[in-house]
This record gives structure tokens, C-alpha cells and sequence, in this order.
């Protein structure tokens, strides 16, 4: 690990413990995590879907990410609108690297951009492997802005704790189908894993950013074009090497979202839920979810089985 790795590393373990003890909003929120319910949904294939019932992620949940909603709104991730309590570490002048204070993860990070920019992850992929290598206790996520980011007019990613999501250890048990790839890096499908997966995994940045600019430029083609192809993306460093887990998509919010009564379910999957933990701020989905709706609603968001096999033909040739 590099000095600037180490510093960040350090800078960031004592930003929890002083923002834990010293704000009084996240070290609410994060002893609240004590009460937080966790249950398990065996899947028929093998894996499994921990289902959190967490009422503090209902703001993001059911967030309105439309363009009205969004310009009547103070921008919360901008450096001007922190409150006052919260503080940040900086990343390489770009990014300042912040506490959750409505937290998943035991230690939950948001890291937002600078300055005001869209949530567009071209050309700032490789600031994700960055910020994974710096971060070796986290995996890095970003959420499209469509894939439930519920900041979609600022650029950010977010960081939480390894060894929360199954998808960390089932990568292992899952078959998996290499595509494309060289010494430094390689591109595979995990396969009857109910959601499109791919993985990259490489111990070179610009060869692994070069990959991942092939597969956002096929998806952007068989999406038919109309601003950033839909996905959630998931970053860990580990023994000098990048795991990226990359979910493609067709939709943002499952039918069971717009629902009313009891066929309703407020579920707005994003990183982690790909991930394999689904975030449920209502207690009656909490209960409500079991295998037959988990594997609906990966049907319904997740890309098709048409474009899922030519994305994988063209990354083959």
C-alpha cells in the first residue's frame, strides 16, 4: 500500500470514530443499527437474499428523483449544504469522503464530488478503483441514476464495510464464464445468479478502465442510446488486485413500487440490493418478502435475457 493509501486509510478510521462520538445524528444512527432486523431468503440456486428492515433508509428509498422534485430541493451532498457536525476527509482535491449518517453498513461512507456534477460514472471509473485501493476495508459502490441513486444531480459514490454483501463470498461458489481478458485483466458472467452479473478482475487500472469503457460503450448500443446505460457497480482491492462486480439493468423501481395496498412493496433496488442485502424501510415488506418475489422483481430490473446474450456475444469476439 502506497503512503497516500495508508494516510487515507488512517484518515478515515478517525473521522468515524470523531464523527461517531461527536455528531449526534450519526451516533444515533449508527447505534440504532443494534435494532436493525436481519432475516435470510435461502434461493432455489443456491444463493442467498439477507433482507434488512431498516426504517431510517425510507428518505432514499422512496426518494422523488425526478427533474422538478430535485431543482426544489437544497443539494444535500454539496460541501456548502453539510450541517455544520459533519465533517470529511479529501480525496486526491476531487472528492471528500464523508459518514453516512443513515447507515446500512456498520461503516457506511458517501463520497460525493467537489463540485456539482451529474451522476454520470464515464470518466470517473477509474477514481472508483482509486478510492478501492485506498479504502482496502470497504467495497465501493456507485448507483446509477437511475439504479437508485437518490442524489442522481450529484456525483457520488458510497463505501461500506467488506464481508457484508453475499455477493463477496458466492463470487466463489457460482460457475463462472470467462468472456474477454488479457494478464491484466478479465472479464467473466456469473452464472444462474438470478441477476446479470459481470466481474473484472485485474491488477491494472487502465487496462481494467479500458475493459469497463467496452462494456459501458456495448451497453449504451443495444440500450438504444438515451443518456448512461443502467447499472450498479460494485469495487473491492484486495492482495493487488480489483474485483468489480457490474449489475446491467432495464428498469429502476420493480411494478411492486407503484403498487397500492398490499401488493405494494417500497423497494428501489440499488448496489447493495444486487449485492444481496434488500433494504426495506417498512416493516410489511420486511415480512412480505420471500423467494418467488425476489426473483420477480430481479427479473423485472435487471437486463434482459436478449440484450443480457448479445452483451456477452460482442464481449466474446
Amino acid at each position: 500500500m502506497g503512503t497516500s493509501d495508508t494516510d487515507t486509510g488512517q484518515r478515515v478510521e478517525s473521522l468515524i470514530i470523531s464523527q461517531l462520538a461527536e455528531w449526534e445524528l450519526a451516533g444515533r444512527s449508527y447505534r440504532d443499527l443494534d435494532k436493525v432486523m436481519l432475516r435470510t431468503i435461502n434461493m432455489q440456486n443456491g444463493c442467498c437474499i439477507k433482507v434488512q428492515y431498516n426504517p431510517s433508509r425510507m428518505r432514499s428509498s422512496s426518494a422523488k428523483v425526478d427533474k422538478k422534485s430535485l431543482s426544489e430541493r437544497p443539494c444535500f451532498l454539496c460541501p456548502s449544504s453539510l450541517p455544520p457536525e459533519q465533517k470529511g476527509v479529501d480525496f486526491e482535491n476531487r472528492y471528500l469522503i464523508l459518514v453516512n449518517p443513515y447507515p446500512i453498513f456498520t461503516r457506511h461512507l458517501t463520497i460525493p464530488l467537489k463540485e456539482h456534477k451529474d451522476q454520470l460514472i464515464r470518466g470517473r471509473f477509474a477514481d472508483m478503483l482509486k478510492l478501492a485501493e485506498a479504502l482496502r476495508e470497504f467495497i465501493v459502490f456507485y448507483n446509477g441514476p437511475r439504479c437508485g441513486a437518490s442524489a442522481p444531480d450529484h456525483f457520488h459514490f458510497q463505501a461500506g464495510n467488506r464481508g457484508f454483501m453475499p455477493v463477496e463470498k458466492e463470487f466463489y461458489n457460482f460457475p463462472r464464464k470467462r468472456l474477454a481478458g488479457n494478464e491484466r485483466c478479465s472479464i467473466a458472467s456469473m452464472d444462474w445468479y438470478l441477476r446479470h452479473t459481470l466481474v473484472l478482475t485485474g491488477d491494472e487500472i487502465d487496462v481494467i478502465n479500458g475493459y469497463f469503457e467496452k462494456i459501458y460503450d456495448i451497453l449504451h448500443k443495444i440500450c438504444n442510446g438515451g443518456g448512461e446505460p443502467m447499472m450498479n457497480i460494485l469495487a473491492g482491492f484486495s492482495n493487488g488486485r480489483w474485483r468489480v462486480f457490474l449489475f446491467p439493468r432495464r428498469a429502476h423501481r420493480p411494478a411492486q413500487f407503484f403498487e397500492r395496498g398490499e401488493g405494494q412493496i417500497l423497494l428501489s433496488p440499488a448496489s447493495v440490493d444486487f449485492g444481496g442485502v434488500w433494504i426495506t424501510p417498512r416493516y410489511e415488506d420486511y415480512e412480505k418478502l420471500d423467494s418467488g418475489s425476489v426473483t420477480d422483481i430481479f427479473d423485472q430490473v435487471s437486463l434482459g435475457n436478449e440484450q443480457w446474450q448479445e452483451l456477452i456475444t460482442t464481449l466474446m469476439k
